[in-house]
């Protein structure tokens, strides 16, 4: 049995800190490593990046394992609840050697943040160290294999993408080689995730299977709906989309930036255009290691780079799919669900 999330990927565990009302729309989503840490990367492309600890991952640099990724709102103030998650680790003497005492260590939390500010109704409400802290001791709470809860969760729940609601979404798939990937994104895009042209989003034109298009007069109501929305919200904010990219196959660090990059390929289907000076659009690679790469088979990453692509673009539809409507004092952000159910897509 799989959960079709993240977690899939043994030893991995995901937990979310949510903060809503109030002013709030903010959260904090942290990926926690089993003990020992998992090979990290990262690739990041978007022209308004907020992030921690990336140089860190350079394949030239000392750096060979994580024990925690960090994905938050509150754009660059945000990026302060990784100081809860570092805490948190040090307490337990996880992180890299740096003396003689086992206590003695330095956790090496990368962190990447998204743009939510003021969408609650109060721009100085954010995540700090915190809230880092209650995510990371939710993971950890979690029992092995428990499924990644999705929607307008964690980093996800002030998240938007284009007109839409936006927020964390989860998959994952087993290669027939045995090898599992998969893919946690926070999908909150200044790009639009819907085909204007038909109401249908982008990433299930990539599911394989025939596409559903909504009724011609739903897709003109909802276009109605969103114009509504998009004009009491005034001019769209920045943006990012951000996702982490596991697997239990053993890569070396270079592998995992090269896994990292390929997977950004899986943003471009599922969200049109992406990569813009407006986002911050990142992609972190993790690999535990458990199983290894056919030594006979030169290219055998090449369906691990493919896998994770598919599996960003199905993270990212999961995310619009199970996100749930929210109107605040900082706008109206309407579901896709909400909008085009009618149609049964």
């Amino acid at each position: 049995m799989t959960t079709d999330s993240l977690t899939d990927v043994a030893g991995l565990r995901v937990g979310h800190a949510t903060r809503v009302g109030d002013g709030w729309l903010t959260g904090t989503t942290v990926v926690l490593a089993p003990e020992g840490g998992a090979v990290a990367a990262v690739d990041v492309r978007g022209g308004g990046p907020g992030t921690r600890e990336t140089d860190a991952l350079d394949p030239r640099n000392v750096v060979q394992r994580v024990e925690a990724v960090v994905l938050t709102g509150g754009s660059a103030y945000g990026l302060d609840s990784a100081s809860g998650v570092v805490a948190w680790l040090e307490e337990r003497g996880r992180g890299v050697r740096v003396g003689p005492d086992p206590a003695h260590v330095v956790p090496v939390v990368p962190a990447a943040c998204v743009f939510d500010l003021g969408r609650g109704g109060d721009f100085k409400a954010r995540p700090d160290a915190a809230t880092g802290r209650a995510a990371v001791e939710d993971a950890a709470r979690t029992e092995p294999f428990t499924p990644v809860v999705e929607g307008n969760v964690g980093a996800g729940t002030g998240a938007v993408v284009g007109s839409f609601k936006g927020g964390v979404g989860s998959a994952s798939v087993r290669l027939d080689s045995g090898i599992t990937v998969a893919a946690l994104v926070v999908a909150n895009a200044a790009g639009s995730g819907v085909d204007p042209g038909t109401g249908v989003l982008y990433g299930r034109y990539f599911e394989g299977r025939p596409v559903r298009y909504p009724a011609p007069e739903v897709h003109e109501e909802a276009l109605r709906r969103l114009a509504e929305a998009a004009a009491e919200n005034g001019p769209p904010p920045l943006n990012t989309t951000l996702a982490v990219v596991a697997t239990d196959a053993e890569l070396t660090k270079a592998q995992a930036q090269k896994l990292a990059g390929t997977s950004h390929d899986g943003m471009a289907r599922a969200v049109r255009p992406v990569h813009l000076l407006n986002d911050g659009d990142t992609v972190f690679a993790l690999a535990t290691g458990e199983r290894a790469l056919a030594a006979e088979k030169p290219l055998a990453l090449n369906e691990i780079l493919a896998a994770g692509a598919d599996m960003v673009t199905a993270s990212i539809t999961r995310a619009m799919l199970t996100a749930r409507s929210v109107k605040t004092p900082g706008g109206t952000f309407p579901a896709y669900l909400d909008v085009y159910e009618p149609s049964g897509n």
